[in-house]
């Protein structure tokens, strides 16, 4: 059905697909001061707007919100139409307190008290 419609519309319609899905995705890729919406994402990587992100690699922080869900090290893998590809070689979880370097027993005591 696209075929039948002049090209101007089609570019238009186009556009449109992409504005909604960059409103509708709460995922962020955020690299220093600049932020880029994530389009799709995958357990081993994540797409970007190719006219956004054709110079992106290294390390990057991705976000859910304002939730940071992890720190990446990310290549550049392949062009999907108008979307850049980029896989994981490495992803670290982000913790909300830091790890402890010994297991804790489930009985051990939260706080203590002063006397």
């Amino acid at each position: 059905m696209t075929g039948y419609l002049p090209k101007e519309v089609r570019e238009g319609l186009e556009l449109a697909r992409k504005r909604a899905e960059k409103k509708r995705s709460r995922l962020r890729v955020r690299v220093e001061d600049q932020t880029y919406p994530i389009l799709r994402s995958w357990d081993s990587g994540f797409a970007l707007d190719r006219g956004d992100a054709d110079h992106l690699r290294g390390l990057v922080d991705v976000y859910d919100g304002t939730r940071h869900l992890y720190q990446a090290l990310i290549v550049a893998s392949r062009y999907e139409d108008d979307e850049m590809a980029f896989e994981f070689k490495r992803a670290t979880k982000a913790m909300d307190k830091p790890p402890l370097d010994y297991d804790r027993p489930d009985d051990a005591p939260i706080a203590l008290l002063p006397r």
